[in-house]
């Protein structure tokens, strides 16, 4: 796995998680869904490259 991209699906992760855990806390529903699809997304992109790892060897 590239780092760049493992770094790039990391930080997809924790903003995801910080933008959902904010908006939730102040009674923004749509930008808590928002956060969430972005914390799904940076998960799909690691499992994506842990794929490709696996099947390098």
């Amino acid at each position: 796995m590239s780092a760049k991209e493992k770094a790039k699906a990391k930080i997809e992760q924790i903003t995801g998680k910080v933008v959902r855990r904010v908006a939730h806390a102040s009674g923004k529903d749509t930008t808590a869904a928002k956060g969430a699809a972005l914390q799904a997304r940076g998960k799909a992109r690691e499992s994506k490259e842990k794929g490709k790892d696996f099947f390098k060897r």
